[in-house]
């Protein structure tokens, strides 16, 4: 028995010694694949790394070694689309990532930053542009290494371009042109483990909430931190907005267009605007408070005019300076005979580029007003041939006046007075669906 006993361990010994040993490396890539196929869902609840988008437009959000394309969708390996970042350092995952406003230099302009550690890369169009990585402070002196977040702010959102880094409570704004750095100490603002710049708002990312601050003073107005689930992704059980259907072109029905002296152009309907010339960044709806607070049921007609824009609601006219966060002029709104000289109502209100004329459609005239004269009154009176006008824009293709899900095109204010066939809304116009 004794023998039996000896000879079956001798057995067993030989079985475990002569068994395939699990060595070091295929431990480390069996836990590789484990993790790889353990997809992370960013509607559980996801504290982000870094959120940039690209020189297309699609927003990226990184966590770990997992990326997602744009605010809906599943996860997917962020070394399929930036393979460098892993072959680098096998780290998995993005300290901060930024794309870089920088129009003086084309070469860096709407490229791409991943800070990784102590290293920063490059992209364009997904590929690692020659040189990189690159220690931070080659391409950014005077920034740590080691950060949390960053983002870019352009000339008017912030004094000049420069991109803001953050790590834990300090924020070190970077001057692109003069590659200084100012540090300063936000301790109001969460740790953000990201940084998000979107229509010309900036947004801190921690946890899976939101705060938006002020890219230069860091203030925070209104009531945060806010999910990010209900706004900048598509989540069962979340919505903001997020479930809007596209409206069809032939339902369009529009209060009122302006384009202002910087290029941005606003579609107004009801309580709510459309901002058209980000479409890179995406069609989106807002309501008009979002930007214009004290705005607050609709609007009558808008336009603007020397780096102002005005708002006509009943027989108010509220003016707003034209920067990047817009704020109502003070002793406004104020009544429109007093402002323009005329009574109301109005339909539709526009002016072309370097004109000092304002031009107002009230039922079926057009009356033309001149706002570099003091008192303003009425210069010019035309009868247009098409009546309920809704709105009215002119740009580099001319006017166009709209009513219903159409529009007139005009090649100057000249011709306003002639018939002409009306034209059909378009989905290249409004991102409507034709």
């Amino acid at each position: 028995m004794k023998l039996l006993s000896k000879t079956f361990c001798l057995c067993v010994f030989l079985v475990f010694a002569h068994a395939a040993p699990m060595h070091h490396e295929d431990a480390m890539m069996a836990d590789e694949d484990a993790h790889h196929l353990a997809q992370p869902d960013r509607c559980g609840g996801i504290e982000f790394d870094a959120i940039t988008p690209d020189e297309k437009g699609t927003t990226f959000f990184f966590k770990g070694d997992h990326m997602w394309k744009g605010f809906h969708g599943p996860a997917q390996l962020s070394k399929e689309s930036f393979k460098e970042l892993d072959d680098f350092h096998h780290l998995g995952h993005v300290d901060a990532a930024f794309r870089m406003h920088n129009k003086e230099n084309p070469q860096d302009h709407d490229h791409v930053y991943f800070l990784l550690n102590d290293r920063v890369f490059s992209y364009y169009n997904q590929t690692l542009e020659e040189g990189y990585p690159k220690e931070i402070q080659e391409d950014f002196p005077g920034v740590p290494s080691y950060l949390d977040a960053a983002v870019e702010c352009p000339t008017g959102e912030c004094v000049s371009d420069s991109v803001l880094f953050f790590k834990g409570s300090d924020i070190y704004s970077y001057d692109i042109a003069t590659k200084t750095v100012k540090t300063k100490t936000w301790s109001h603002l969460p740790n953000c483990t990201s940084a998000f710049r979107w229509l010309e708002h900036y947004y801190c990312f921690h946890g899976h909430n939101f705060t938006r601050f002020h890219p230069v003073s860091g203030e925070v107005s209104g009531s945060y931190p806010k999910d990010a689930r209900r706004y900048f992704m598509k989540c069962p059980n979340f919505g903001h907005g997020g479930n809007r259907t596209v409206q069809k072109c032939s339902e369009v029905s529009l209060d009122a267009v302006s384009s202002d002296d910087t290029g941005k152009t606003y579609f107004f309907k009801g309580p709510i605007y459309v901002r058209l010339d980000t479409h890179r960044d995406g069609i989106h709806y807002f309501p008009i408070t979002r930007s214009w607070k004290e705005v607050t049921d609709g609007v009558d007609a808008v336009f603007s005019y020397a780096d102002k824009i005005y708002f006509i609601k009943n027989d108010q006219v509220y003016i707003y300076k034209s920067a990047a966060h817009y704020t109502l002029i003070e002793g406004y709104p104020k009544n429109l005979k007093e402002e323009l000289g005329i009574e109301g109502p109005v339909d539709a209100a526009f002016n072309c580029a370097d004109e000092h004329i304002v031009h107002i459609i009230q039922g079926q005239k057009m009356v033309d007003i001149d706002l570099s004269a003091t008192p303003r009154v009425v210069a010019k009176e035309v009868l247009l041939p098409i009546p309920n006008i809704n709105a009215g824009l002119c740009g580099p293709d001319g006017v166009r006046l709209f009513k219903g899900s159409e529009y007139y095109q005009y090649d100057s204010t000249k011709t306003l007075g002639i018939a002409t066939e009306p034209l059909k809304i378009t989905s290249a116009m409004m991102g409507c669906q034709d």
